[in-house]
């Protein structure tokens, strides 16, 4: 059960299904060659036996999953997904962002059905009463660390009220050395204590090593048409939090 491996620090791999936010691969034609950006070699090289991919989409689900069988790793999966007080359209400009994680086979259909219903019906922004229509017992919620509503409403002072107390989530937090990472840090952590909500500590991983931050800053310019921007170029890409290079799978194995 998630709930149970969810007890360690854990790296939460994404993949460039996630177009933009990650330079990792799931193929096995690159697994097979070696290459560091797969995230099934990351996974044999350090003997990983689970792997926890966190998409925004379900597009890589598929490959992901049937390259986890065949290489015999237990996959996770789940969502970063939008969440508003309500659908309506002066609410969903203030939204932030909620985790979605299937707990068994039953919970990977589950899940592609809510995000149907996601894109479909709710405008790409799940509400409160959508969620608890949506969920079930397959499926186990997350608050991300970053982008969730506390983040917003601390930094960008939004007034979001989310009251998550009949799901009992577990709140993320991370220590990637951005400069605000230990205030959110204080923000989330009262917050759990306040609300008797567990937390754990986790690391999001978009590359492999820190020396392929560039390649990855690089890719988000181009996903992101970043170079469109007034004055941007590759030393001063514009890219909002791009200011580490520890969201590496590097960074997290040198915490133990």
């Amino acid at each position: 059960m998630i709930e149970s491996f969810l007890s360690n620090m854990v790296p939460l791999f994404k993949s460039h299904y996630s177009i933009g936010k990650s330079i990792l691969r799931l193929d096995l034609k690159s697994f097979e060659k070696e290459n560091s950006n797969n995230i099934f070699y990351i996974a044999k090289k350090h003997n990983l036996k689970n792997i926890v991919l966190l998409e925004d989409s379900m597009t890589g689900f598929l490959e992901a999953f049937n390259n986890s069988q065949k290489l015999g790793f237990n996959l996770i999966f789940g969502l970063r997904l939008n969440i508003c007080q309500d659908n309506k359209i002066e609410s969903t400009n203030q939204s932030s962002k909620i985790l979605v994680f299937s707990k068994n086979a039953k919970g990977c259909k589950d899940l592609s059905t809510l995000y149907s219903k996601y894109n479909c019906d709710l405008s790409q922004c799940l509400d409160l009463q959508s969620l608890s229509e949506l969920l079930t017992k397959n499926l186990y919620i997350s608050i991300p660390f970053y982008d969730s509503f506390l983040y917003y409403n601390y930094f960008y002072f939004n007034s979001l009220v989310l009251d998550f107390k009949q799901y009992k989530p577990t709140f993320f937090i991370e220590n990637n050395n951005l400069p605000f990472d230990s205030l959110l840090e204080s923000v989330v952590l009262n917050y759990c204590k306040k609300n008797d909500f567990d937390h754990f500590s986790c690391k999001s991983i978009f590359y492999n090593s820190r020396s392929d931050f560039r390649a990855y800053q690089t890719y988000k310019c181009i996903c992101g048409r970043s170079f469109s921007s007034r004055n941007a170029t590759i030393e001063n890409p514009r890219l909002d939090h791009c200011a580490s290079d520890d969201f590496s799978f590097e960074s997290y194995f040198a915490l133990f």
